[in-house]
């Protein structure tokens, strides 16, 4: 009978009850009762088998005390009832002989905060009363009980329950059926609302104004305002008169629709009616006013409703608050929470989460995290929106370790992380590169819910892409099709711009042929990044065909996509071709800007024209169009390449006058050009002048002081060899930096009052590192312990992997057991690194006992089995180990999902394709 009042996309089983964690409860609280209470709590010994006969133990207790007189004052039942399961209440009040007793049992229960009735509770309740032919109260609890329904499928079992045999002899009256339509109201359970009400009418049943007023509402916050209009037609035939719930209700429907002409004609019938407005009816029409964008009329609207005498809520300030912070104007948004305040209308939830998104958006971050203190102070519970704000703001900003300490006070408060949070928490981690960290979250998202979306998958890929791991995207992508994602034009925009970096052309205009034939729109990012990746690398035959290949299908380029084919032809130096596209360009109503200048000016540089760079320049000026700091790094760097390095020097004070801070490529740049010209001593004062402005050297910088140092040495042998009988000391190889340089390097850095702190030791070891540079990296690790100066996890990880890469196995082993012993852990990467490193020197007892010890749950399985076993083992020609080592994720609990167990079986029998083959064959693999 229920299949009368349920639209067929709901379902109408019950929901199933989770007893494993309440039965463990149940065997505490009976467990740890003291010996004094054994006389009336004894419990008997459960062995295998004997939940039955517990469950009647803990019936016959609670009936026990039930039969008392002051049962409610006993504390034996306090104590019980913490401890019983779903189904003991239903069978408690099913078989208490004094079914008055069963309903003042169950109302004590609601009152205790650990305990929250079920349908099941008020089903058994309601059954006992009819059979006592108690109809009054089991009318009354046919109330409570769909009152106390949070949820569609409580609602949903109840009604079944309403409809079914079970329920024959309640007279459910007009009160009851308003109840029950306000509360799947609330659920927003409109198709069920609307078969109760047809019912209510089919069984001659008249609704009062709340009941049409209710239906009306339900409806138009549906936007079915036609369906609304017929329920309002009832009314006028009733000779009923609307009151401001019904207009407000109407009026909503019609914003909900983006129709605000219509909702001020109701507005205005309302007036003429002679029905006020209320503060609901001004706050509905100046909300959807700002959600179509017109900020100013609502706030127009907002003065209209004062004057009128009515006072705006926290209701009708939030929306417009909200509005202005998205749109970047927090700082009017602020004025509008004092004008609030000034009407003692205090903000809320809504109005700090607003507010704090707004911040995080315009800069303003640490605004945000002291409003979020302060929310707090004023005894505010953040909800999950408000969290995400949050949690955002920082990611976006790149403090990971803050977001996830909020990440994690979440959690600690109670509110529970939603999709978008794990998402904005896995974007975090992927823009600083640590995709391993966002795949533990998306591995517990697998494992537990809520399932990833598109948003989730297209986000690791990035990730991975954005560190170049190409094979991991692909296999993800994989991953994604597998669990029933199809790939949409930001996962191939990602894979395309991850493959044009790593120089994998092919594979780049591969993935954009498989979009296409997929039937996806190929978008202008698309098309740019991809032409981008051909002009850097000089092909740009293809990038022109590329930039007609778009116009064919119907996508127009922008600057940005004219931008990079320019500077590729002014690489090229071929500027007659580049001339022709900015007049294209400019035919087209794009106008240059700065970054079409920069390249044009970058490319000449680098060609060795600066005096036509400079020329560029100079007309770039006279356009109206300010030169910007990269326009100037690029004049510099190109200045300093021909010796100029003078007019480098003014260019550079130039550009300060200009009110331009340089940055660590300026400097860079500029202490390269007086390198190039001798000028050693003024390089490395300029060093010094960088650090005072808070610029910080790159590996770059170090690298470029470096070649003056050799410079210097091979001046020096120079003139060696021209005094007679002098033996040269050392020999100095252009291509790789020697020891002595390096150590020079360290010498020196102190005689002109730069000293290295942890961050420049870092910057150093790990680009010594980058560059497979051992040793030398090594001499940075002796001068840190010589100052005192301990490695983080950072260098730890970029020794480890740098030792492991060039075989130097004894090192590798002992940094391993340093940093582990102070509580650093490696990363995937650098496990990976030594495992293969032992195989290969056939130390392969060593390397499964090393896997053994792996911290296993740290990762995610997936991963662990993509980065160790495929990337590793596989091809590292050692497949056989592979099964070994899933027996050993499996012996501790860290088992893969299905999907990469597939993968897996899929690259162990593609072993001798090329890596190539595999992921084309990934790309063309059709849902």
């Amino acid at each position: 009978m229920v299949r009368l009042l349920l639209p067929p996309s709901l379902p109408s089983h019950p929901s199933s009850f989770s007893l494993l964690s309440l039965a463990s409860l149940s065997h505490l609280f009976l467990s740890s009762l003291p010996h004094s209470q054994e006389s009336l709590l004894q419990r008997p010994r459960r062995g295998e088998g004997e939940d039955d006969e517990e469950e009647e133990w803990v019936v016959s207790k609670a009936q026990q005390i039930l039969s008392q007189t002051k049962w409610a004052d006993s504390p034996d039942l306090v104590r019980l009832a913490e401890a019983l399961l779903p189904r003991h209440v239903p069978e408690i009040l099913r078989t208490h002989l004094n079914p008055r007793r069963a309903v003042s049992f169950l109302c004590w229960l609601c009152q205790r905060h650990f305990y929250k009735p079920c349908p099941d509770d008020y089903f058994s309740l309601i059954d006992r009363l009819l059979a006592a032919r108690m109809l009054t109260p089991a009318n009354r609890a046919c109330s409570q009980m769909v009152r106390s329904c949070d949820t569609r499928d409580d609602m949903i079992r109840v009604i079944d329950f309403l409809n079914g045999s079970r329920s024959d002899g309640l007279v459910l009256d007009l009160y009851f059926y308003n109840g029950i339509l306000i509360q799947l109201g609330k659920l927003q359970m409109v198709g069920v609302a609307m078969n109760v009400y047809r019912q209510m009418l089919g069984r001659r049943m008249e609704p009062n104004l709340l009941t049409y007023n209710t239906m009306i509402n339900i409806l138009c916050r549906d936007g079915k305002v036609k369906e609304a209009g017929c329920i309002l037609s009832r009314i006028l035939q009733h000779e009923m008169k609307p009151d401001a719930f019904t207009y407000t209700s109407l009026i909503l429907g019609h914003c909900r629709n983006c129709d605000l002409d219509s909702a001020f004609r109701i507005f205005e019938w309302m007036v003429k009616e002679g029905c006020d407005p209320n503060s609901v009816t001004y706050s509905t029409l100046i909300n959807g006013l700002c959600d179509d964008g017109k900020v100013d009329e609502a706030f127009g609207l907002m003065n209209v409703m004062v004057q009128k005498g009515v006072q705006p809520t926290v209701y009708t300030y939030t929306v417009p608050i909200s509005v202005l912070c998205n749109s970047g104007q927090v700082s009017k948004a602020c004025r509008l929470v004092i004008d609030m305040r000034s009407k003692r209308c205090m903000p809320n939830v809504q109005t700090y989460t607003a507010l704090i998104s707004g911040f995080c958006k315009s800069d303003g971050l640490h605004l945000a995290i002291g409003l979020f203190h302060k929310m707090l102070r004023e005894g505010m519970t953040p909800n999950t929106i408000t969290y995400n704000a949050l949690i955002n703001g920082l990611c976006e900003n790149r403090r990971i370790q803050y977001a996830k300490k909020v990440f994690e006070v979440m959690e600690g408060r109670g509110c529970m992380p939603n999709l978008q949070t794990y998402n904005e928490m896995m974007k975090g981690f992927c823009l600083v590169g640590a995709v391993e960290k966002a795949m533990v979250l998306f591995h517990r998202l697998l494992m537990s819910g809520p399932p990833p979306n598109q948003i989730t998958y297209n986000t690791i890929i990035y990730g991975y892409c954005k560190i170049g791991n190409h094979n991991n995207a692909i296999r993800m992508v994989y991953l994604m099709k597998e669990n029933g994602h199809k790939p949409d034009e930001w996962t191939y925009t990602e894979l395309i711009c991850g493959f044009c970096k790593g120089g994998q052309l092919d594979l780049a205009r591969k993935a954009l042929e498989v979009m296409a034939e997929q039937g996806l729109r190929l978008n202008v990012v698309t098309y740019t990044t991809l032409i981008d990746g051909y002009s850097k690398e000089g092909k740009l035959d293809i990038a022109l065909s590329l930039l007609n290949n778009m116009e064919e299908n119907g996508c127009k380029p922008n600057l940005q996509t004219f931008n990079t084919i320019i500077s590729g032809f002014a690489k090229q130096n071929q500027l007659a071709e580049a001339e022709k596209l900015c007049s294209e360009m400019v035919q087209r109503g794009l106008l240059p800007n700065v970054v079409t200048y920069t390249s044009l000016i970058d490319g000449l540089c680098k060609n060795g024209a600066t005096s036509v760079a400079m020329r560029v320049m100079d007309e770039m000026v006279e356009q109206g169009c300010s030169p910007n700091l990269h326009t100037y790094s690029a004049l510099i760097h190109g200045l300093c390449q021909e010796g100029k390095a003078r007019e480098a020097e003014k260019m550079f004070l130039e550009m300060e006058d200009r009110g331009l801070v340089p940055d660590e490529v300026t400097y860079t740049s500029m202490m390269d050009g007086l390198i190039m010209v001798g000028r050693v001593d003024d390089a490395f004062s300029l060093l010094k002048r960088m650090v005072t402005t808070r610029s910080k050297p790159n590996y770059w910088t170090y690298s470029v002081l470096m070649k003056g140092l050799w410079k210097e040495q091979q001046l020096t042998e120079k003139k060696l060899a021209a005094v007679p009988n002098a033996v040269s000391t050392c020999s100095i190889d252009e291509k790789a930096t020697s020891l002595d340089i390096f150590s020079s390097l360290l010498m020196r850095l102190p005689e002109y009052g730069y000293e290295l702190n942890i961050d420049e030791y870092r910057t150093l070891v790990c680009g010594l590192c980058g560059e497979g540079k051992w040793s030398e990296a090594d001499q940075v690790v002796k001068s840190m312990a010589v100052q005192g100066l301990p490695l983080d996890e950072e260098i730890y990880n970029s020794l480890l992997q740098v030792y492991a890469n060039n075989l130097k196995i004894e090192h590798a082993l002992e940094l391993l057991n340093a940093m582990t012993s102070i509580g650093f852990e490696p990363c995937l990467m650098g496990y990976k690194s030594l495992i293969c490193a032992l195989c290969e020197v056939d130390r392969v007892q060593e390397a499964q006992n090393l896997f053994h010890r792996m911290p296993l749950r740290h990762w995610s399985p997936d991963e662990v089995v993509w980065t160790i076993l495929i990337d590793g083992l596989i091809k590292g020609r050692k497949p056989t180990l592979c099964t070994e080592f899933l027996q050993i994720m499996d012996a501790k609990g860290c088992k893969p999902t299905l999907h990469t167990h597939a993968i897996l079986a899929r690259e162990l029998s593609v072993e001798d394709k090329s890596s190539k083959t595999s992921i084309v064959e990934i790309l063309e693999t059709q849902d």
